[in-house]
Parts: structure tokens; sequence; C-alpha cells
């Protein structure tokens, strides 16, 4: 729930690494792991950038339906929301917890299931 074949074609299509890598280097690689930015003694927050702008923006659209009809994802998205995360932070959340998901699935050859 929440992957259109919109999506499922620009993942294919955008990151045939999808299914070898781990859940670290795939979102890293989509451009959705945090990175800090920091420089001496200026802290900066964590922020998502790089990787391939496509996947990430299907990723994004496709994270805030799941948010909607997903309901292991739309509760991991109130729980952050309840936590005091911004809206669209737990997006982004639920965007690369959705890639982890989908990686897995190739990698296992296993379609969606409801735990």
């Amino acid at each position: 729930p929440g992957v259109g074949p919109v999506t499922a074609r620009t993942l294919l299509a955008e990151m045939p690494e999808l299914g070898r890598l781990t859940a670290r280097q795939i979102a890293a690689l989509a451009g959705l792991a945090p990175f800090v930015r920091e420089s001496g003694k200026w802290k900066g927050r964590a922020m998502v950038a790089g990787g391939r702008k496509s996947v990430r923006t299907a990723l994004f659209l496709a994270a805030l339906t799941a948010c909607r009809h997903n309901p292991v994802l739309k509760l991991f998205r109130d729980r952050l929301v309840a936590a005091g995360k911004p809206k669209i932070v737990a997006v982004v959340a639920v965007a690369r917890k959705l890639l982890t998901i989908l990686n897995a699935m190739i990698r296992n050859q296993k379609p969606w299931q409801t735990a």
C-alpha cells in the first residue's frame, strides 16, 4: 500500500541496485540518508541531500500516500509526530522506511505482508 505503478517503475528503472545493497547504502543512494553538516563550532541539523532526485521525489509522493493507506507506516508516522518531530521530517522518515521495506521485498523475493 502506497506504492503505485509510477513509483514501482521509477524505482526499477532508476535503481537497479535495489535488493542488492544494505538498508543504509540504498537510503544514501536514493538521497534519503541524513547527513550532519558541521564545521568547527557551528552545529547544524542533519539533512537529506544528494542521491537520485527522481527516486527521492517518487518515494516522497509514495510516502504521502502510504501515510494514509498503509497501516504500518501510518502508525510509524503518527508515533514520530507524537514524539515532537515536524510532519515533513516524519514523511521523509516514512519514505526511507518504505524504501528499506521495498529493498527487503526484492532481496527476499516476497510480496507485501501485513504483520
